[in-house]
């Protein structure tokens, strides 16, 4: 391993979640990197999103508690430009050996990362 995936692995923390042995590889990866990622960067990915409110002069305060879920999905599912910043700010903090195993499978890490992202970003909404 070299001093940057070592660094990165320090500097995430711990795995977040149970690992079994019936843990599938996409659970494994989600545990072992996307969680402790996105425990990481929660704070620039909520950041960002309030950027995106703002650029695209959505009054988010004015939605009910509805429509504000409703608009933190839409953001994320279909503005495909928003989605790939937002994956580079995730992608950027994995390991070599994450990113080979991620270029693998990225279709449904892509999803797994995302719905987790939109999840965690619902759950903020009172920041927003």
């Amino acid at each position: 391993m070299n001093q940057r995936d070592v660094f990165l692995k320090e500097f995430r923390g711990e795995t977040i979640g149970s690992i079994t042995n019936e843990s599938s590889s996409d659970e494994l990866f989600q545990n072992q990197a996307l969680r402790p990622i996105l425990k990481l960067q929660n704070e620039i990915l909520v950041e960002s999103f309030i950027n995106y409110l703002s650029k695209n002069k959505i009054d988010f305060g004015a939605f009910t508690i509805e429509k504000k879920m409703a608009m933190i999905e839409n953001s994320i599912q279909k503005d495909i430009k928003f989605r790939n910043v937002l994956k580079g700010m995730i992608i950027g903090l994995f390991t070599s050996d994450e990113y080979a195993q991620y270029i693998k499978k990225s279709s449904s890490l892509n999803k797994r990362m995302m719905g987790m992202l939109i999840e965690r970003l619902k759950s903020q909404v009172q920041l927003l």
